[in-house]
């Protein structure tokens, strides 16, 4: 018998100041949020040369911004990633409150989830952007 490979882990970089924040954003989605989805490596991440530093890189599938990120929001942030890097992958900004979320649109941000951090809102956004990219499988009956 063959066993398939087991695949790569999705590496996510997760941009704020605050490391409450990054943690509860790990902790909201934990080491696979999907079964359909293989396991996550986290990059936290405290300052926006760094993050410009790990997206360069080309090794991150996905990136979480907290806008409320101080000196540089992750908003800001966003739009610069989404203006410099060819085929940039997905972003999700954190925002101050549910009203923000047209500033993420403003981002090209593909999801806002406003804090306090809702685990379950901030998986089903992550599972919708990682689910398109992952190879698909057969149903099992």
């Amino acid at each position: 018998m063959s066993e398939a490979a087991p695949a790569r882990p999705v590496k996510v970089l997760i941009y704020s100041d605050d490391v409450n924040t990054r943690q509860q954003v790990i902790l909201a989605l934990g080491r696979r949020p999907h079964p359909d989805l293989p396991e996550f490596e986290y990059v936290e991440v405290a300052t926006e040369p760094v993050v410009l530093q790990n997206m360069d890189s080309g090794t991150i599938n996905l990136a979480i911004l907290d806008g409320e990120a101080v000196p540089a929001g992750g908003m800001g942030i966003a739009k610069q990633l989404k203006d410099e890097i060819y085929e940039c992958p997905p972003v999700v900004v954190l925002t101050g409150r549910p009203q923000d979320a047209w500033l993420a649109t403003w981002s090209r941000a593909e999801a806002a989830v406003p804090h306090p951090i809702d685990p379950i809102q901030l998986a089903e956004a992550v599972i919708a952007l990682m689910r398109p990219s992952v190879p698909a499988t057969s149903p099992t009956s």
